[in-house]
């Protein structure tokens, strides 16, 4: 009796290794293969594209598989490339083009075996992100490069108060109240048959190499319309809701202004920078993270400066349940005088080592954090402080299914990581929808079409003349030697 059922139990365990081993196997024919750096008109910094691994029932396979995804460049291109184990089963492939060429042939293997429906052959030309080689009509590159046919709900919310745009009004108003050089920096743009010119507020505008830099970038891409606009240097909001009257752009919004919200400067560099001069990316975030989630410790991890007062209450917090939250300061500059008291101040770690815990916390600084889409792409559960700042993405997300809310006063921070060690499973799921947000509405393509629809929307609003006045600046395209190639037509690919 005891040897049957020995047997009976071997083979119950022999079947389910045999069924979990065919849940986990690949099978290149139903894998998914997406993203822009498919399309030869979506010229990015770095272009890319996802791997999603599926089993022969067409079901994502959650872990890293066996084998390894082979990706395979023809065509003459000169370029770099990048394969990220997401460690979820899916793979990130990304790509810097160095020199135009008419053709790019991509081959994705597995085991030898082509997958999904590759070869993916982008027909010419194909233009790295130096090339000067604007399309002419705006509209119909914004649907070519995949942007949103419906101008996104925060941007009509942002632009309600300024139905028309009459610069000729808002000009005198905004000269007068934004010329305190001490305390703000604003910056005047005109866009005038695709060159970009500005004069500028402040002592310290340094920050206009940002809006200097997404403007010549998207006026390497398409035609821009002819535009004016006004934006915020400084972190901080400028207009109140009892003043309203100017529109302006901002990094950052708050409810008690109506300033119209763009992509922070930090996610526009990481945009723009890819693959180049900048390693924390919404794409290497994703890749470098170093351990899947069943090796993170059940830990909240924080770092940062002495910004505000709750973060010096993070500390206090975390140093009576150190057994849940590793927490310390970087850095000492709004409160120097309590360095004794909240520090020592440790060194930075990178940014990817965060992601070696399975939570992580996202606590307002001056204004909001700007790091927030960096921890949402890392794959770890993100702690979010409630909070009257926002960026230009908070209205979409939905607390306990993107991250897992907590008081402004950090009261129930404590509760909240107990929760999810408590609930592990439940806590891993809101980890991968907010890692799917950020893959869904914050990837290096959804910035630029913000930015795009934001244009948009001022073209359809404005009613005052464009020119170029006298004292403004001219910001010059970089030197570049690349020569756009013959037969640079946009196609509505999408």
């Amino acid at each position: 009796m005891r040897t049957v059922v020995c047997f009976l139990i071997s083979t119950f365990t022999s079947l389910l290794l045999t069924e979990c081993k065919a849940e986990n196997r690949v099978d290149p024919s139903k894998c998914q293969v997406y993203g822009p750096g498919l399309i030869s008109n979506t010229v990015l910094p770095a272009r890319y594209f996802f791997i999603e691994a599926q089993n022969s029932e067409g079901k994502r396979i959650r872990k890293s598989p066996e084998g390894v995804f082979e990706v395979k460049f023809e065509g003459g291109c000169r370029l770099w490339h990048e394969v990220f184990n997401i460690r979820d089963g899916s793979f990130i492939v990304r790509y810097k083009l160095y020199k135009p060429c008419q053709e790019l042939k991509i081959s994705i293997l597995y085991n030898n075996k082509l997958v999904a429906k590759s070869p993916y052959v982008l027909e010419g030309p194909v233009h790295p992100e130096n090339c000067y080689c604007p399309s002419e009509d705006f509209d119909a590159w914004m649907r070519s490069f995949g942007c949103p046919a419906q101008t996104d709900k925060q941007i009509l919310e942002d632009f309600e108060p300024f139905p028309s745009w009459n610069f000729t009004e808002f000009r005198p108003v905004a000269w007068k109240r934004f010329n305190r050089p001490n305390s703000m920096s604003v910056c005047n743009y005109v866009v005038k048959n695709n060159e970009v010119h500005r004069k500028c507020l402040g002592a310290h505008v340094g920050f206009k190499m940002f809006w200097d830099n997404i403007l010549l970038s998207m006026a390497r891409k398409v035609k821009l319309p002819d535009l004016e606009l006004l934006v915020n240097l400084g972190d901080w909001p400028l207009v109140r809701l009892e003043e309203l009257k100017v529109p302006m752009l901002s990094w950052c919004g708050s409810e008690e202004t109506a300033d119209i919200v763009v992509p922070t400067y930090e996610l526009t560099e990481a945009t723009l920078e890819c693959m180049g001069r900048v390693t924390l990316d919404m794409l290497s975030v994703q890749g470098n993270t170093p351990l899947p989630w069943e090796q993170r410790k059940a830990m909240a991890f924080w770092r940062g400066r002495d910004s505000n007062r709750e973060r010096l209450h993070l500390i206090e917090i975390a140093r009576e349940h150190s057994d849940l939250i590793n927490a310390s300061l970087t850095n000492f500059f709004f409160f120097r005088d309590l360095e004794e008291v909240y520090g020592p101040k440790v060194k930075h770690v990178s940014f990817f080592e965060f992601f070696e815990n399975k939570y992580q916390l996202n606590v307002d600084g001056t204004v909001a954090t700007y790091r927030f889409p960096f921890l949402l792409g890392g794959g770890s559960t993100v702690l979010k402080q409630e909070s009257t700042y926002y960026e230009h993405f908070y209205s979409k997300l939905r607390p306990w299914h993107h991250f897992v809310p907590m008081a402004q006063n950090l009261s129930d921070l404590v509760d909240r990581i107990k929760w999810a060690k408590e609930n592990d499973k439940e806590a891993r799921e809101i980890a991968l929808n907010g890692q799917a947000f950020a893959q869904e509405n914050l990837m290096p393509k959804d910035v630029i079409c913000y930015y795009a629809m934001v244009f948009r929307e001022i073209r359809d609003r404005l009613v005052s003349d464009v020119k170029v006045r006298k004292g403004m600046e001219k910001v010059l395209q970089p030197d570049s030697d690349c020569k756009c190639l013959e037969g640079h037509v946009i196609r509505d690919e999408l």
